[in-house]
């Protein structure tokens, strides 16, 4: 059954001071809020490893943001702004990347009713020799209520990924209320970025230095990786007043069998970094029940995890995905999910979280009041009591699930 929630209870007031417009000076001097057994303390992220369990599994989401926002100008000389949100053609990241002369993105277009469909030219108003010898162009191909498919061209047979390198800009959150800055080209980024593919960083993982994690390996934690592509639906909140009504957005990721056998051997002893990793691992457990009834893993649904009870354990759903990648001579999966996870959702595999601070009434502050089991005011009064620093810059917390 859909969980009947209201928005309105998932707010908190939060002044503009307290949200971080900029980073700290060193990533893991952050502050860090503890939670276990509901108990409230405080320390510095880079004492986070005295209050790890030894021999657990620590997640990351090694997806890299992209240089997602253009901006271009009609010959009017009115400014266009394109915000990048996932591939069309190609579809896959990969192939996508790579391609030389002309590519199709779904995109939030800024001033689109502006734009009467001439082909746009890259805004270059120094006439920069790099920008000028790509000569990019968008062309309109289709409108679809707020989003748009846009479909960019350009000279010189570099890849795409070049391309954005080149002229776009790091896509910072707009809380932010801010122009993107050269210090964000750094460090709106993790250190262990990999994969091209977000426009918004897994931000819990900005706080991780080398010395934090040489730290972990001490303690004999297992390193792991995940990467699901971050969308911009991590914006956006919750519109409509109850959570039934809200439309989550798909998001795009990549496990490994090596990794979902390791996983098989951590069952109650995993530590996920950011929400990111919390949606990728807990929907493991429904692709390994797609498996078990329909012979492949689907994407999951937004309300799967709530549409009826599952007689299947964790361990027998991850053993189907197993068996189904082995079968199929897989050595990872590529697919996708949108699950909400919101009070009354069963976790399965994540038992330790580390994230930041949410936005009032939004799907992530709802996944924290689940994980917590709906004791995410206190928390959350604690940290505004206690001078912690919000949102994708600011402090982190570590919270143990109860």
């Amino acid at each position: 059954m859909i969980p009947e929630i209201n928005i309105s209870d998932y707010n908190y007031p939060l002044p503009d001071e307290r949200i971080a417009k900029y980073p700290l000076d060193q990533r893991d001097r952050s502050m860090l809020l503890i939670y276990n057994e509901g108990n409230i303390s405080s320390s510095t992220f880079n004492n986070i490893c005295g209050y790890l369990p030894e021999g657990y599994m620590m997640v990351f989401n090694d997806t890299k943001v992209v240089p997602a926002r253009l901006h271009f100008q009609r010959e009017s000389g009115a400014h266009i702004e394109i915000f990048c949100l996932e591939p069309v053609l190609p579809e896959e990241y990969v192939s996508m990347f790579s391609c030389t002369d002309r590519c199709s993105w779904k995109c939030i277009v800024g001033n689109v009713k502006r734009w009467k469909g001439d082909t746009l030219r890259v805004y270059n108003p120094e006439n920069a020799p790099r920008l000028a010898e790509i000569d990019l162009k968008a062309d309109l191909v289709e409108r679809n209520g707020e989003t748009s498919i846009v479909e960019f061209s350009w000279n010189g047979g570099v890849p795409f990924s070049a391309v954005l390198e080149a002229c776009g800009q790091v896509p910072i959150p707009p809380y932010l209320n801010r122009d993107t800055e050269e210090i964000d080209l750094e460090r709106y980024q993790t250190l262990y970025a990999r994969y091209r593919g977000s426009v918004a960083a897994p931000t819990a993982g900005l706080h991780f230095t080398e010395s934090v994690m040489s730290s972990l390996k001490s303690k004999d934690i297992s390193i792991q990786t995940v990467c699901l592509h971050v969308g911009a639906g991590t914006f956006l909140p919750v519109k409509s007043e109850r959570v039934s009504e809200h439309t989550m957005h798909r998001e795009p990721f990549v496990i490994t069998l090596d990794f979902i056998r390791t996983l098989i051997t951590r069952l109650g002893k995993v530590i996920a970094v950011g929400t990111t990793s919390v949606r990728t691992l807990e929907s493991l457990y429904y692709l390994g029940v797609s498996c078990i009834e329909k012979g492949v893993p689907e994407t999951v649904d937004q309300w799967a995890p709530y549409s009826r009870d599952y007689e299947y354990t964790t361990l027998q759903a991850l053993e189907a995905l197993v068996s189904y990648m082995e079968s199929n001579g897989l050595s990872s999966l590529q697919t996708g999910t949108r699950i909400i996870i919101v009070p009354g959702f069963k976790f399965r595999i994540v038992d330790v979280l580390v994230t930041n601070f949410h936005q009032p009434q939004s799907t992530l502050l709802l996944l924290i009041s689940a994980f917590v089991n709906g004791d995410w005011k206190r928390i959350y009064d604690y940290a505004l009591a206690n001078d912690f620093r919000f949102l994708s810059y600011g402090d982190s917390s570590l919270l143990f699930r109860r």
